[in-house]
């Protein structure tokens, strides 16, 4: 089965960890360009330079991005959606410390990325979607069907949006004890 890389747009099988992916092209070019993140993330130039100037990726060495600065960039960008940049540059801290001290890291950035993909594997998000679509058709039944699809787009967003409002919240607890 495919999944999709999270903080890409690329996919990879399930067979193998997500990070494999971009092991070769570090190791054959010596690191990656800001170019090249900037393909496989998706990402503008000026938002990467913008987080390693505020220290929430490492600074990439001869201007060459390795695994553990492309690890960072990709954790961030798919996290970013949800959580803002000071918040998940504490998180990374609190995991890792300081971005360009190796030696207070619990866990690489690569392995921490592929845990995390993982996670997000074995959350099949589109049962999810499905199930949700479904539970809304049929509260819609009785619906007129000239209002009922622009309902169900707009029952999906109020449902999303509770759901990712219990789901902030279990962030804030977890990061809470995180500090602990």
């Amino acid at each position: 089965m495919k999944y999709e890389i999270p903080g890409t747009n690329m996919t990879y099988s399930s067979d193998n960890e997500a990070f494999s992916m971009f092991r070769p092209m570090i190791q054959i070019t010596g690191g990656l360009s800001l170019s090249q993140v900037c393909a496989i993330t998706g990402l503008q130039a000026s938002t990467i330079q913008n987080w390693v100037k505020r220290g929430y990726a490492p600074r990439p060495i001869k201007k060459k991005y390795q695994e553990r600065h492309l690890a960072r960039i990709l954790l961030i960008s798919s996290l970013r959606d949800c959580m803002n940049i000071e918040e998940i540059g504490e998180l990374m801290k609190l995991i890792n410390g300081d971005t360009e001290d190796e030696s207070d890291d619990i866990i690489s950035e690569s392995k921490l990325y592929d845990y995390f993909c993982r996670c997000i594997n074995n959350l099949d998000t589109n049962l999810q979607d499905e199930e949700i679509e479904n539970v809304i058709t049929d509260v819609l039944k009785n619906e007129e069907q000239t209002v009922k699809q622009k309902l169900i787009y707009a029952l999906k967003v109020m449902v999303y949006a509770y759901i990712l409002g219990k789901c902030l919240k279990q962030i804030n607890e977890n990061l809470n004890l995180l500090k602990n």
